[in-house]
């Protein structure tokens, strides 16, 4: 009996836990489906695609609740508005857009407003992609269309969000239009794909441009946009597509007001090409006085050093015979400290062996006395080394032979440099280390296809920074020694002038900017690997 009752007391338990694990099965949610349908335009007042458009206000509805992101990136009007139009809602959801007009609109014209991916549903984010809205002022709508691609001229990829322009080419288009003026007609690219649609387009002849719009005025800011733009001018209607090769341009000559940094150095900044800039004193310097300029590194400034001098202010002229300019300036003296002579060097502690050992000074380097310069390998044997006094760098490059897991010392005594001042070094030692070359990689590529020569090979990183190049005037075997491991990309420019270096285009002189070719995907170099890779160029 008491057996009996203990199992019909556990049956009961059992029962129970089954039923509430049943309850609570059934009452747990799956949340059904998840929500994958954007949100539709049910209507709009006035009607899309109206004629002979006069209202201030546009109202777009939908079917469910929506709310705008990124509608600042992703909204683009064409022909643009002069003053951009409001839109509500911008906070919380509503079922509903509203733009108030601003402009006076132009007469007998096809506007489009294109939203991009701005509209979302306020639950899951799914955006209805670039919907339009399109209205004319006259009695008929536009209904040509130009189409096309966008490129980086050195990038991989090109950048989102590029603005594609057409500007009518009449009796008042110039070629600094596109400074002054917003365009006829104006798309982008959107954020993923680098292609491009103008819609409602009337016929005609117009001018093509990209930019990349930094401050989204819809006109070509040098010192901020990229731009690409096409030479010829283009009739519509065409069946062309066409390809927009973006760049960023060198910046205009320009000098900046010179500035006293040290009792001993005022710089001069600037921008653009300062190759011939020259800077000359209208003030007489006493003859005890010994100047001298020099180019920062990696920095758009000259620096004109000068011995100490009794002066109230000295007034300098800046002169460029190529742009035909002449600026005067005035510099004010005053009790500063001097700029004295300090030491760095290229590379320290790890030594690669494609690496250069060099001494980099603030001050202009005058002399090198090798008297006072030692190197030592294994801590006490002397090498040998050359070297190489780079005056236009402020540096001395050091070269000597690198062996595998080997320790270098380099001992720089008092007067192993003096600088313009005359002032010298102190006591200097740089101690430096090899790896084994199974720390490295080795890459060989074979270039082959539509090149031209002479070309510049390089490696970037993965951000697009060169970690090696090579200059070519004749077709050879590529080869990039001792690799730090790690992911590479190869890529090609075709140095048309020859100059050693990747040059920009230049809109107003209508110098489109070198090819530049990549090797398709990305290599992977391994410690102690030895690779071999061909690259085709193409049209």
């Amino acid at each position: 009996m008491v057996y009996l009752k203990k199992l019909l007391g556990l049956l009961f338990i059992s029962f129970m836990v089954l039923a509430l694990w049943q309850c609570a099965k059934r009452g747990s949610p799956s949340g059904g489906p998840k929500d994958t349908i954007p949100p539709k335009l049910i209507r709009s007042e006035p009607e899309n695609f109206t004629t002979n458009f006069d209202a201030k206000k546009i109202r777009l509805y939908f079917d469910e609740l929506i709310k705008l992101e990124d509608v600042q990136n992703q909204l683009v009007v064409s022909p643009p508005f002069k003053n951009p139009a409001e839109i509500t809602p911008m906070g919380g959801p509503s079922k509903y857009i509203e733009l108030i007009i601003k402009d006076t609109l132009r007469e007998n014209t096809t506007y489009t407003i294109n939203f991009g991916q701005s509209i979302v549903d306020n639950n899951e984010s799914n955006p209805n992609s670039f919907l339009s809205y399109v209205f004319s002022t006259g009695d008929y709508l536009d209904s040509l269309t130009l189409t096309g691609a966008v490129k980086d001229a050195v990038n991989r990829k090109a950048d989102e969000f590029i603005s594609v322009m057409l500007y009518a080419v009449d009796s008042t288009y110039t070629d600094s239009t596109i400074y002054k003026e917003p365009p006829l007609y104006i798309t982008n690219t959107g954020d993923s794909l680098p292609l491009f649609e103008l819609k409602n387009l009337k016929g005609g002849t117009y001018a093509l441009f990209g930019l990349k719009d930094v401050n989204k005025n819809n006109m070509f800011d040098q010192g901020q946009d990229k731009i690409g733009f096409i030479e010829d001018t283009i009739t519509l209607p065409t069946d062309s597509i066409y390809l927009l090769n973006l760049f960023r341009e060198e910046m205009n000559y320009k000098p900046s007001v010179p500035s006293l940094v040290a009792k001993n150095r005022i710089m001069f900044g600037y921008q653009g090409n300062h190759e011939e800039m020259i800077i000359e004193t209208l003030t007489t310097l006493p003859d005890s006085v010994k100047t001298t300029l020099l180019k920062e590194r990696n920095k758009d400034t000259l620096n004109y050093w000068m011995t100490p001098a009794e002066q109230d202010s000295i007034i300098f002229t800046v002169r460029n015979d190529r742009v035909q300019t002449l600026d005067t300036f005035t510099v004010k003296m005053r009790d500063l400290p001097m700029d004295s002579l300090k030491l760095s060097t290229s590379v320290s502690g790890k030594l690669n062996f494609e690496d250069t050992f060099s001494v980099l000074a603030n001050t202009p380097i005058v002399t090198l006395d090798t008297s006072y310069i030692s190197l030592n390998v294994s801590d006490s044997i002397p090498t040998a080394y050359t070297y190489t006094l780079d005056t236009l760098n402020n540096k001395v490059d050091f070269g000597f032979k690198k062996e595998p897991n080997q320790k270098y010392s380099f001992s720089f005594l008092p007067g192993a440099i003096t600088d313009f001042f005359g002032i010298q070094n102190d006591t200097l030692a740089y101690n430096l280390s090899t790896g084994s070359y199974a720390d490295y990689g080795n890459l060989r590529v074979n270039l082959s296809g539509d090149v031209t020569y002479p070309v510049i090979m390089q490696l970037t990183n993965e951000k697009g920074e060169v970690q090696r190049e090579i200059l070519a005037s004749e077709p050879q075997i590529f080869e990039f020694n001792h690799l730090n491991p790690g992911k590479y990309v190869i890529r090609v420019v075709l140095d048309e002038n020859g100059n050693g270096k990747l040059d920009t285009g230049n809109y107003l002189e209508k110098i489109q900017p070198e090819r530049v070719s990549y090797y398709p995907g990305v290599i992977d170099v391994r410690a102690n690997w030895d690779m071999e890779e061909t690259f085709i160029l193409s049209n």
